[in-house]
């Protein structure tokens, strides 16, 4: 008999219970002082680590401190500054067009809804509830490679394969699992989890938290 949508929820609450207790201080791993930065931050962690990212963007903060700097500068000049992260030429369109919009459309202030985030040129929803989530305290959920593998296994989406192009429908099927004040949380939570445990080529299933709650069909014993 398929899962209830109320047997689901309790389900993830007793997950995020669990992770909770295995990961205390799961949090964004960019490093950020504003909301200006954590969006700049993110952009440039895209197929990047954020360990990479957080040993180049101290030099960047300190050199381009408003969204007009970045506005101004060159593609040249951004560049320049982003060459040691990866795919740093189209990042340099995308932290320059979406810059330029917060020049023109919000007087250079990082707006704090998701649609104006999300619609920003080179920034996506996953991008803007990281900003939201974290840099304003707004309940978001994030949904990246690690949080769309781990709903898939545990039985959070609907589907059990989920791939990137599903990314929306699994935002919003987290969003109805759980509670708005748990949003920001599971989505850190699941994502250390899928860093750590359940990692995506060999889950280390016997020392997982949750293995009693996951109907994962491939554990590995």
């Amino acid at each position: 008999m398929p899962e209830s949508k109320q047997a689901r929820s309790r389900r993830t609450a007793q997950i995020i219970s669990r992770l909770a207790k295995q990961y205390p201080d799961a949090r964004v791993l960019l490093d950020y002082s504003t909301p200006l930065e954590l969006l700049v931050a993110t952009i440039l962690a895209a197929q990047c680590t954020d360990a990479r990212v957080n040993q180049t963007t101290p030099d960047i903060f300190a050199k381009y401190k408003t969204a007009e700097h970045y506005a101004r500068a060159t593609l040249e000049e951004l560049q320049d500054a982003f060459k040691q992260i990866g795919l740093f030429r189209n990042k340099s369109k995308a932290v320059k067009a979406a810059c330029t919009e917060l020049v023109e459309t919000h007087n250079g202030e990082v707006p704090d809804d998701i649609d104006s985030l999300a619609g920003l040129t080179g920034v996506g929803r996953k991008t803007a509830n990281v900003v939201l989530g974290n840099a304003f305290g707004k309940p978001a959920v994030i949904v990246d490679t690690h949080v769309l593998r781990m709903a898939g296994r545990l039985g959070l989406a609907s589907r059990h394969n989920v791939e990137k192009k599903y990314a929306d429908k699994i935002e919003k099927e987290l969003m109805e699992l759980a509670p708005r004040s748990k949003w920001t949380q599971m989505s850190h939570l699941l994502t250390w989890h899928g860093r750590n445990i359940c990692v995506a080529r060999k889950p280390r299933c016997p020392i997982c938290p949750v293995s009693d709650l996951c109907p994962y069909t491939e554990k590995t014993r």
